[in-house]
């Protein structure tokens, strides 16, 4: 069992994350900041926001509403700002992070309910759950950002994106599943944690985070090769 402390923890933790999400989604919906040229986006900064919490937030409203067409009216502007380089390789990790973190969602319930195991371990079933449903979601997410913006068929949008998407969400679970890995065999050896805990999804929010930055030089080498194109 998890200590008491640890619980409020993770319970305030998933509350403000839960928070910081609807933030976006009004801001976008309900107040009109829609993305025109990368519609994905409006999933992805919620997403984003389940496991950064106010960072996304911060992100959002620096970097995302500038990309709505309200943003350019209300300031009389005809394009976003200058985004420096940095912010752009940040944007697009946080459009790999978000498939990447549905994925994991979905797959952390799916293995979970199903009770599967790989050799009997239930952790590598995670591991195998988790990267092909991560590749799956981030290959739409990647699809959706890539074949719009330079105008290519569906086959060749699906072969772009996984060029651009592969390597990225690589990193971003080799970060994720070394800490999955400590919550196992360190943090929680027996009984192990389940998706039923707020705490396991606590730290999971933390792995998320160290998925993100396991796949920023990633990002950042893919946009300097134009494999990716920096958002």
């Amino acid at each position: 069992m998890a200590p008491t402390w640890l619980t409020a923890v993770a319970w305030t933790a998933l509350a403000v994350a839960v928070a910081s999400a609807a933030v976006i989604v009004v801001d976008v919906y309900g107040r009109g900041y829609r993305q025109r040229h990368m519609p994905v986006m409006e999933a992805v900064w919620p997403i984003t926001a389940l496991y950064l919490g106010p960072l996304a937030v911060w992100g959002y409203r620096r970097y995302g509403r500038p990309a709505s067409p309200r943003w350019l009216t209300e300031r009389g502007a005809d394009h976003p700002p200058y985004k420096p380089r940095w912010a752009g390789v940040t944007v697009d990790t946080s459009h790999c992070g978000a498939g990447c973190s549905l994925g994991d969602l979905v797959a952390e319930f799916v293995v979970f309910g199903l009770g599967a195991t790989i050799a009997g371990s239930g952790l590598l079933a995670e591991y195998v759950g988790d990267y092909v449903l991560a590749l799956g979601f981030g290959l739409v997410f990647q699809y959706f950002a890539i074949a719009p913006m330079r105008g290519l068929s569906f086959r060749k949008g699906i072969v772009a994106a996984a060029k651009a998407d592969i390597l990225s969400l690589t990193a971003f679970e080799v970060g994720l599943f070394g800490w999955m890995a400590l919550m196992v065999f360190v943090f929680f050896p027996a009984p192990h944690l389940t998706p039923t805990s707020p705490v396991y999804w606590f730290l999971m929010q933390i792995g998320m985070a160290l998925g993100f930055l396991t796949s920023w030089p990633a990002n950042a080498w893919l946009i300097r090769r134009g494999i990716k194109d920096a958002m």
